[in-house]
């Protein structure tokens, strides 16, 4: 596999409002039939936590707000993080880019860490609820299984054909001797500081170090050294 040919992307997605009250009351109610389940089991949780905790990884009740995307030109990994609070126009610049560099299912590889399961379905479906074209790297739909080799997932390369396995990127890295980011998020905090601090530049941050992690995880299945972070090239698009 020729490495300029692969994408690696990563996604920051958080609830699509700050809080429960907001939503109008046929979300408020919708919500509340998704999360029956997981309220049986815990009553004494309200709807507003599970809003706060949960919402964000649904793509019908939440929304993306940074993406990025790590290729490698003359042996050195660029990132670009597309960020905002502009949801439509993140989307369409991300969009654009895959239309013009990585268009070709037969050729390019889309790599990230869940992807199959997280990233890609959450991006198709986001993009289909605002009425946006998926670019040719995205249409999926009725695809088999063997149609979707361009879409190379690191949890699955690490399973070895485990169906129940669940590996975090960071516990993969680690197993491999990657070095891990040094930065102060993680997943969970993502909604707080979008929401609380206004902090995107700490998210887009925090995203171009997951793909960094990614890009390495990558290189090491493969038996290539790992990419130093302060060699890296980071650009940030903000859109709203």
């Amino acid at each position: 596999m020729i490495i300029d040919n692969v994408l690696f992307i990563d996604i920051e997605t958080v609830s699509a409002f700050s809080s429960f009250d907001e939503l109008e009351v046929r979300w408020q109610k919708l919500f509340a039939s998704k999360m029956q389940f997981f309220q049986e089991r815990e009553p004494d949780k309200s709807i507003e936590q599970w809003y706060r905790e949960r919402a964000a990884i649904y793509a019908e009740f939440g929304r993306v707000i940074c993406i990025g995307a790590g290729y490698f030109r003359n042996d050195q990994l660029r990132i670009k993080t597309f960020t905002g609070t502009d949801e439509e126009s993140i989307l369409t610049d991300f969009f654009t880019l895959l239309s013009k560099h990585f268009n070709r299912p037969e050729r390019h590889r889309l790599c990230g860490h869940n992807i199959r399961e997280f990233d890609i379905p959450y991006l198709c479906r986001r993009a289909l609820m605002h009425g946006l074209q998926l670019p040719a790297m995205l249409q999926l739909a009725g695809k088999k299984p063997w149609e979707l080799k361009h879409l190379l997932d690191t949890l699955e390369l690490w399973k070895f054909g485990d169906i129940k396995h669940f590996t975090s990127l960071d516990l993969l890295a680690a197993c491999l001797g990657l070095e891990s980011p040094k930065n102060d998020l993680d997943g969970s905090q993502v909604g707080r500081v979008f929401y609380e601090e206004d902090g995107l530049d700490r998210i887009a941050a925090y995203c171009a170090q997951d793909v960094w992690v990614t890009a390495n995880v990558f290189l090491r299945m493969h038996y290539e050294a790992p990419i130093p972070f302060d060699q890296v090239v980071i650009s940030m698009e903000t859109n709203g």
